[in-house]
């Protein structure tokens, strides 16, 4: 690359760091069988995310449904959250090494934040991270830039140094309205046509390719980790 590696960076969580869409998934078709309206397709959830859980329900049903309909979402995750919760290929050894390093890293999720802390003690990767921020932890959410402001004073960087690593448009945008770098990774719900299509510098099909290219790390192959009901899957 012809400029200069970020000196730290704000990750998004859900299709970027983990594979959370199984559980997200039956959390919305939960909620639209109790509503009795029309199921919708896996592609369609997992193409519609991103913007938060009233965001998406927006998409998808009826305005004067969403509200009780991510009362029911937010009931229904609360009793299957870890029921299946994946780690993506080489974002553990990624993650380690920004932290072994000593560069400021963090989580800007639109996923509640507290249930973003609980996901990533789960999988053991909140103790690399400066701190993890989320839905309801503040007023905003992505791409809203008093969000993205909010991680910066935190980390104590400015945006031009510090990058942001996601799946989606709205973590470009996010990145976009506050002067910060953007990354986009294929692991989630975009396709890398898709996210070469923002205003990303430049999009990658997963976080070791990206890794290599923007931090010259050559990291140890890794198949990514599979966690169900809170323990390690054999």
């Amino acid at each position: 690359m012809d400029f200069h590696q970020p000196k730290a960076v704000i990750f998004d969580l859900d299709g970027t760091l983990i594979d959370h869409f199984g559980v997200i998934y039956r959390c919305y078709c939960h909620a639209l069988a109790r509503l009795g309206l029309p199921p919708v397709s896996f592609e369609k959830v997992k193409s519609s995310v991103g913007g938060s859980i009233p965001v998406t329900f927006g998409k998808l049903i009826p305005q004067e449904h969403v509200d009780e309909a991510v009362r029911i979402f937010r009931a229904h995750l609360e009793e299957i959250w870890d029921a299946e919760i994946t780690v993506l290929p080489g974002v553990s050894p990624f993650v380690r090494r920004l932290h072994a390093e000593g560069v400021p890293t963090a989580v800007l999720t639109n996923k509640e934040g507290g249930h973003s802390r609980a996901i990533l003690e789960t999988v053991g990767l909140a103790p690399h991270f400066d701190f993890i921020l989320g839905v309801l932890d503040t007023p905003w959410r992505k791409p809203e830039p008093e969000f993205s402001r909010a991680a910066l004073e935190r980390l104590g960087t400015a945006p031009e140094e510090t990058c942001l690593i996601g799946d989606s448009p709205y973590d470009v945008a996010a990145a976009d309205a506050v002067g910060m770098i953007s990354y986009g990774v294929a692991t989630g719900s975009h396709s890398i046509d898709e996210l070469r299509a923002t205003p990303a510098r430049a999009a990658y099909p997963d976080v070791a390719a990206l890794a290599a290219d923007v931090f010259a790390y050559d990291l140890p192959a890794d198949p990514g980790i599979l966690v169900r009901n809170g323990k390690p899957a054999a």
